[in-house]
């Protein structure tokens, strides 16, 4: 599906613009408790920043160099992440991403992929942390 840009505010759902759009949570969190970075053959990269507050993922952040459809994924992953137990947030699939979005083309459903691997290596470096706080000082 090749939409052109004024095709774009008629075939997405108003979620799948928010998240779109959104770039609040562009950032690098200094003292994250875990990070996580992925690139894809499109060429999108997408790191991520998690703070949690005991097992809870109380701040996640981003970087990304990629296209509207990862953004859009990426800013899903946070919206069904934020708040929950690292438990239920490693559940989170790119099925549930995409269907949070509503509209996410279906040759875009790679983008919902790389938002939840980076999301899960984000996560699994907040696991080696807590193993090794002194790491966290040398990032």
């Amino acid at each position: 599906m090749s939409t052109q840009p004024s095709d774009l505010w008629q075939t997405h759902a108003i979620r799948f613009l928010e998240c779109a759009f959104r770039s609040d949570r562009h950032e690098r969190l200094q003292q994250a408790d875990g990070r996580g970075q992925k690139s894809r053959d499109c060429g999108d990269t997408v790191e991520i920043f998690v703070m949690l507050k005991g097992e809870t993922l109380q701040n996640i952040a981003y970087t990304l160099n990629g296209c509207i459809n990862t953004n859009a994924c990426v800013n899903a992953l946070i919206d069904l992440a934020e708040g929950q137990p690292m438990s239920r947030a490693l559940q989170i699939t790119p099925r549930q991403v995409a269907d949070y979005l509503q509209t996410l083309p279906d040759h875009e459903f790679h983008c919902a992929e790389l938002a939840v691997e980076t999301f899960r290596l984000a996560l699994t470096d907040a696991r080696r942390v807590r193993q090794a706080p002194w790491k966290k000082a040398y990032r």
